[in-house]
């Protein structure tokens, strides 16, 4: 047995007492033992000695297990009611415990241990981790306010006053300096707001800037935004406040709008409120001038708002408006001010007192006067609480001089660091504060250990792995200075201080390389490549250089640090906010840019665990910020992700587990334009085979809009600012001037938005206009100064000289860069002033009247001046004189001038829109006119012209129309008119000339025509109605009328508009049983062969009228279809158009199932039923049969008349078989044949029963009546080929079916309203089209940018759900086939493919989808003609027989003749 470490004065006494006599001698124990009159009550403790120290340990880790096992453990398990664990073991005494023994007993005990775990685990209903992240954050935030626990004297009477007091409409500001108590203030306030105001029911908000994931002025407004509403139970508040959550691109203005409005309307006198924040003056780029700034001035009289300042914070202050007087409280000051400082010593020594009794120590009179002086001289609680653990050492035999207690705060932490060092190790305790102190959000115990146990730093060849109790151990002796926290779930340990993170990182991280090496530890553990032991630089070494040898996009994913917890159930499943939260930080700060873009920025398994935790909005941050971007070589991709994730954010947030789906629709169209994405794309189809079923995509349809790469905000100084002009140049570069004066600059993709402040004078210059040309951008200024930027040199800006002070102040009217000079022209003045770059000279050229353009030549040489009075003046630059001059016919201003390459022709293009070319190859002789056209008059002045050099297209935009002109020949290519109601603002053609972007005056959007086909293809949506438009060499900017712009990428628009889709919605899908090619009509005269390998039309079946009707052979050989009344047999594979015949009458047409006879089915004339070969009639029915079917035998036609059933015979056309109603309930209102039992047939009457009806043998079963309420929609009535399923009505939110097999109704609840919904042919599939329910709880429906569909595919033998997608517009048509396809026609004439992937690998893979053909969709598919009509005098009728339209050809009766087909060439053609 050892000998207590302490012994009191009083049993120590005793002990000598009866020792002595006993006859004992004490002279041992009295060595042994020394007085501690620092101890309370006074003892006597063991003299150190050599070896104590590890004797100590041990007896420490007894104390431990003993405490373990007789204490905590018995607890845990009786609160908790734990499993618990218990074997009897033998040991035989020869031999004690052997290994085997022991192996033995570890297997069994971990098998046990493994059963009971999954027998929890799949009886544990895990919650998803998502939706509500400003609550989860706003609860972690409240935990605060508990775990303060510091003294905090008369400042609370001081804050307590302030609440109190009625009419305070201006902000408390407690403020002070470092480690006085302001944060621990606030928390102890907050507790206590409701005992202050016991009359009222506050409504109490904290924030605390540096607990917060995203500390920026956005979120934090939207925090408050969204307590405010949550917290008055406002439903219509709240609603606003998460649909500016869903609406990623919403601006801080509005935000402020919105936070001002809740801050006047939602508080009461009987329910006011109290915001608290805290840090304001620590988040960067000032960002908490910015909120106090859109705060109300004064203060609602309800609201009453405390924040904290740091002394040296100053500038915060200064934003709350008006300017406010010296920090104290006064009548007049903007704000009331409770000041922290440095308090006298005594209260401090009375903490210090009392924090020593409780730990049952104390100091002598002699320490007592050494710890005054140093309260003194630092008077801060953090500094008392220090100097506690300091003093707790002492000893009354202890040489304490005044060197023996630090001076000040961070002196403390120092010695405090020190002396743990010498007691738990120098490495292990640098390390773990390292971790502690570069955790973003703190760190786990458990985190701590397994990095403590992996660090070779601290693993020596002896330590292999830090026990758990040595760091249990240690964060004992720092749980004073560490906080316990809940951030997103997790129990994490933080430090009480910001100081304690300074000391850390200037004495264990002084080198950037040390941070960076510890970053890294931290990114491979949160990776989950960092397990306990091993030679962990090897393998961080191989992991970087596999990251990094690859350009394509990988994961960040292992088993032991998944994204997500998944259970049994994929609908649940847990995310790992702790890895989501911590990773991409550290691969940021260890530089890992590589493997942070390729492994989490562009990784769909991150997505998947962002969007399920609610973190929408920091991902897409996190995409745009422009951090690191000379490291990543994926900017535009990481634009792309981002505008798709910001234009389904209200899908996604309500709806996360469609992100695959979503990503895949969204991305697929432009993979091509965005190879980095393959990876990604990839991803969604491996995660789509690692779940065993889903949706894919194998044609997407054309996309309505595009997603846009930027939003471009600029943080004006003043509230409701617009721009005022906007200019970009080629490079990519654009500018734009606020009406305050600033200036904003947009580099272009990779860049943040800065403002250009330059000083002039010892003033800021204020901007008031600008202009372009080339990659020069010319800046006006208030105080008549120009200055010229060369945007592909250093930013560096050059001052050009006006003649006068009065041509400044007219402005530059605009200007032509050339060579090595600027030429100028002036607002309302007759002169072209040449600026000399080089030398910086100025040199003038008059012209006879008002200069309106100018064109330069390449080399710089001459100079085209355009007049006012329709004068062009062409001068040498060289000699300054003037060479020539033209003048158009009508004298109408020159709008601009184009030179041809040879520059051997001039266009000039006037006002109204009048062209004239000139020869101007001679400079000797005047320019001689060559053509002249003029159109318009004085009301259709020309608001813009652009002209595209490569595709040699003029494109000039009028209000009511834009005209195009092929410059090869000058003559009008086509022209657009405005819609009706609507005129053109401004227009641009696209960089490869296909396309042209127009704006509508009062319109939201930028409309995108196609100029082959006239169509308008696209709508790029803005949060504002947009005023300008602006085209850079990679992108198209929209300058709306607020202050800020959106930015599309120009390959992107390009590629969404060349996916091809039909006039008019999609009306009929028809598809051939091997899938690879499927048929589509659209009302127009034209029906579309598609091939899903290439996603491109094949080939058009034109027709001389509407086609009505379209129906495929059962072996796809022959198309059937009906045109104005006209039938057309076609050829598919060839594209001939074997047989057509006029004046049918028919209103429908049918093939039979062996592909040898048409029916003609006419509801005023005789049905035909004819051979599909040849045309020849085989016979005619009389009586018309509504919704005919052949039946599956081809001998039967098969229709309802007056109630009854019939089937007509297609070989006589007698009706020889009768299905007749039995009572008058009895009519049949649907049926429907089985190709699997040609005989039967499935019939469903009025009154809800089913029947089975024999029709050769005429036989009838009764098998089912349906439940009263529940009837059969006609319309919706399929039924399967075996006759297993049928399908019966879509109502509502419900697909109702008929389970024939085992008799049994059987329904499907779907999202929302049902719209279409189909039957597969197999009957193991129903496939439906609804509203999506995320949005049906949205009662504010401007939220959607349009009606959100679903397409959803449901199992039939179980019910269960293979998988749905999101579909961005409506749907008009609806086919599933027996291939596991999914055809989907929509509104605007496009078509979406689906497969169906259940269990085993779909029949198409993504890999054939991906090997599209290269040919570009511009160029138009095959178009066949269909026979012209004969006259009438050769018309022909089902009574002369089928014969060849061409009366001339001399074919008989009954053959068919080839027909003529071409490439389309023109519009006319196609």
């Amino acid at each position: 047995a050892s000998l207590p470490p302490q012994v009191e004065v009083s049993e120590y006494q005793l002990l000598l007492q009866e020792s002595q006599r006993a006859g004992v001698s004490t002279l041992e124990l009295e060595r042994q033992y020394q007085r501690d009159e620092n101890a309370v009550p006074p003892s006597y403790r063991l003299r150190a000695r050599k070896g104590g120290s590890e004797r100590r340990q041990v007896e420490r880790q007894e104390e431990l297990l003993s405490e373990l096992c007789d204490n905590f453990l018995p607890g845990l398990i009786t609160t908790s009611q734990l499993i618990v664990y218990t074997t009897t073991t033998k040991c035989d005494c020869r031999h004690g415990y052997t290994k085997a023994r022991r192996r033995g007993y570890a297997e069994s005990l971990c098998q046990q241990v493994y059963s009971d775990l999954v027998v929890l685990t799949d009886g544990w209903s895990i919650s998803e981790v998502s939706g509500d992240v400003l609550a989860r954050e706003q609860a972690d935030k409240h935990s605060r306010c508990n775990i303060a626990s510091f003294e905090i004297s008369f400042y609370l009477l001081q804050v307590r006053d302030f609440v109190q007091q009625s009419g305070q409409q201006r902000p408390l500001v407690v403020t002070g300096g470092p480690c006085t108590g302001k944060t621990v203030l606030l928390a102890h306030c907050a507790q206590q707001m409701r005992s202050w105001l016991p009359d009222c029911d506050p409504v109490v908000i904290t924030y605390f800037c540096d607990l917060s994931i995203n500390p920026t002025p956005t979120h934090l407004l939207s925090c408050l935004c969204y307590q405010i509403g949550v917290r008055y139970h406002s439903e219509s508040s709240s609603e606003q406040s998460t649909a500016h959550m869903d609406n990623l691109n919403i601006c801080s203005s509005e935000l402020q709008e919105r936070l001002s409005s809740l801050l006047a309307s939602m508080p009461s006198a009987e329910q006011p409120l109290v915001l608290v924040l805290d840090g304001l003056a620590h988040m960067e780029n000032n960002a908490g001038a910015q909120i106090l700034e859109s705060l109300p001035c004064p203060l609602p009289p309800s609201v009453k708002l405390v924040l904290t300042v740091s002394s040296n914070r100053k500038q915060v202050l200064q934003a709350i408006n008006p300017p406010r007087s010296p920090p104290h409280a006064g009548e007049g000051s903007g704000y009331a001010c409770v000041q922290l400082g440095p308090v006298d010593r005594r209260p401090c020594g009375k903490m210090l007192a009392s924090l020593l009794s409780s730990s049952g120590r104390r100091v002598t009179s002699g320490q007592q006067a050494l710890v005054n002086r140093a309260l003194t001289s630092c008077p801060l609680t953090l500094y008392a609480r220090l100097l506690h653990l300091h003093t707790s050492l002492w000893h009354s035999d202890s040489d304490v001089t005044e060197s023996s207690l630090p001076a000040g705060v961070h002196s403390s932490i120092s010695a405090l660091l020190d002396h743990l060092e010498q007691k738990h190790g120098s490495c292990v305790v640098a390390r773990a504060v390292s971790y502690l102190t570069l955790s973003r959000t703190g760190l786990t115990e458990v985190e701590l250990v397994d990095l403590l146990s992996a660090d070779p730093g601290v693993l020596t060849e002896r330590v292999r792995c830090i026990p758990q109790v040595a760091v249990e151990t240690l964060l004992l002796d720092l749980r004073r200075f560490l906080i316990r926290r809940t951030v997103a779930g997790s129990r994490v340990l933080f430090w009480v201080s910001r100081h304690f993170k300074l000391v850390v990182a200037k004495r264990c991280l002084a080198t950037r390389e040390a941070e960076r090496e510890l970053h890294s530890a931290m990114a491979d553990y949160f990776s989950g490549r960092l397990p306990c032991g091993g030679n962990q630089d090897e393998k961080r070494d191989v992991a970087r250089t596999e990251s990094h040898t690859s350009r394509e996009p990988q994961s960040v994913e292992t088993n032991s640090q998944p994204f997500v917890f998944s259970s049994s159930s994929e609908e649940v499943g847990r995310v790992n906010l702790r890895k989501v939260l911590e990773l991409p930080h550290h691969l940021r700060e260890s530089g890992r840019w590589g493997e942070l873009e390729r492994g989490l920025l562009m990784s769909l398994v991150f997505h998947q665990a962002m969007v399920r935790a609610g973190l929408l909005g920091e991902l897409v941050a996190m995409l745009e910020s422009e951090e690191g971007s000379p490291h990543l070589v994926f900017p535009r991709e990481r634009a792309l992700l981002a505008g798709v994730l910001k234009s389904c954010a209200c899908f996604l947030q309500n709806s996360p587990l469609h992100l695959p789906s979503v990503m895949e629709a969204n991305l697929l169209p432009y993979l091509e334009v965005f190879p980095g994405l393959q990876g990604y794309a990839r991803e969604i189809g491996r995660e789509r085979r690692r779940r065993g079923r889903g949706l894919g995509v194998l044609l997407c349809p054309a996309q309505l809009t595009v997603p846009s790469v930027r939003r471009l905000t600029f943080n004006a100084k003043t509230k409701n600012v617009s721009v005022r002009e906007a200019a970009g140049t080629e490079s990519g570069v654009v500018v734009q001037i606020l009406d305050d004066g600033t200036a904003w600059i947009w580099k272009g993709s990779g860049w943040d938005v800065v403002r250009l402040s330059l000083i002039c004078e010892q003033k800021e210059l204020t901007f008031t206009g600008l202009k372009s040309s080339g990659h020069f951008i010319l800046f006006s200024t208030q105080c008549d100064k120009l200055l010229l930027w060369d945007v592909t040199g250093p930013e560096t800006f050059l001052q050009v000289t006006a003649e006068s002070s009065r041509n400044a102040a007219n402005g530059v009217e605009g200007f032509v860069a050339s060579q090595k000079s600027v030429f100028m022209w002036w607002k309302g003045e007759s002169f072209v002033s040449a600026f000399d770059v080089s030398n910086e000279t100025m040199t003038h050229f008059q012209c006879h009247s008002a200069v309106t353009c100018l064109a330069c030549s390449s080399s710089g040489v001459y100079m085209y001046c355009g007049q006012e009075e329709g004068t062009v003046a062409i001068f040498d630059t060289n000699t300054g004189s003037l060479l020539g001059t033209c003048s158009n016919s009508n004298l109408n201003a020159i709008k601009s001038i184009i030179l041809c390459d040879d520059e051997w022709e001039m266009t000039c293009v006037d006002r109204t829109g009048g062209v004239s070319l000139w020869d101007v190859a001679s400079k000797i002789n005047p320019p001689r006119l060559v053509a002249e056209s003029f159109v318009g008059g004085e009301s259709n002045d020309v608001l813009n012209i652009d002209y595209s050099h490569g595709c040699g297209t003029l494109l000039m935009c009028q209000s009511h129309q834009v005209v195009l002109w092929d410059t090869c020949d000058w003559e009008p290519w086509d022209q657009f008119l405005a819609p009706p109601g609507k005129t053109f603002a401004r227009a641009l053609l696209s960089r490869g000339g296909r396309l042209f972007l127009a704006l509508l005056d009062a319109c939201p959007s930028v409309l995108v025509w196609s100029v082959s086909t006239g169509q308008c293809v696209l709508s790029l949506e803005t949060s504002r109605p947009p005023r300008a438009l602006l085209a850079t060499a990679s992108c198209v900017v929209g300058v709306d009328d607020g202050d800020g712009a959106t930015a599309w990428d120009s390959e992107t628009i390009e590629a969404a508009a060349a996916a091809p889709k039909m006039g008019l919605a999609v009306k009929e899908v028809a598809v051939e049983r091997t899938g690879e090619f499927f048929y589509t009509s659209d009302g127009s005269r034209a029906v579309w062969r598609w091939g899903w390998g290439t996603g491109l039309p094949h080939a058009k079946f034109l027709h001389h009228g509407a086609v009505e009707k379209l129906r495929l052979s059962p072996d796809g050989v022959h198309l059937v279809t009906l045109s104005a009344g006209d039938i057309y047999v076609w050829r598919t594979g060839s594209g001939q158009n074997v047989l057509r015949v006029s004046g049918s009458a028919a209103t429908d047409v049918l093939i039979a199932p062996n592909g040898n006879f048409g029916v003609s089915v006419s509801e005023r004339g005789l049905s035909r039923v004819w051979k599909l070969a040849h045309g020849g009639v085989v016979c005619s029915i009389h009586p018309y049969l509504s919704d005919a079917k052949v039946s599956p035998a081809s001998t039967f036609l098969i229709g309802r008349r007056r109630g009854d059933l019939l089937a007509a015979s297609l070989w006589s056309g007698s009706v020889s078989k009768r299905f007749s109603r039995v009572v008058g309930s009895e009519r049949v209102v649907a049926f429907h044949t089985l190709s699997e039992h040609p005989d039967f047939v499935v019939v469903m009457a009025a009154s809800g029963a089913v029947y089975t009806w024999n029709v050769s043998e005429e036989t009838l079963y009764e098998h089912f009546q349906l439940p009263r309420g529940f009837r059969c929609q006609p319309r919706d009535f399929q039924v399967s080929s075996d006759g297993s399923y049928a399908l019966l009505s879509a109502d509502d939110e419900a697909v109702n079916l008929l389970d024939l097999s085992r008799v049994r109704l059987c329904s499907f609840e779907a999202e929302g309203p049902v719209v279409k919904v189909h039957l597969d042919g197999s009957g193991r599939y129903v496939a439906y089209v609804c509203r999506a329910a995320a949005a049906a709880h949205v009662k504010d429906r401007a939220r959607l940018p349009r009606e959100e569909a679903v397409l959803a595919v449901v199992r039939l033998a179980d019910g269960e759900r293979i998988g749905s997608v999101r579909l961005a517009k409506s749907p008009s048509a609806l086919v599933v086939c027996e291939r596991r396809r999914v055809f989907v026609g929509f509104e605007d004439g496009s078509v979406g493919v689906y497969s169906i992937l259940d269990g085993e690998e779909s029949p198409e893979g993504r890999e054939k989808a991906s090997g599209r053909s290269k040919r570009c969709a511009f160029d138009g598919p095959l178009s066949c003609l269909g026979q012209a009509r004969v006259s009438n005098s050769n018309d022909l009728h089902f009574n002369q027989g089928w014969v060849c339209a061409h009366s001339q050809c001399g074919c008989k009766p009954g053959l068919s003749v080839s027909f003529q087909f071409h490439y389309c060439e023109s519009k006319t053609n196609t």
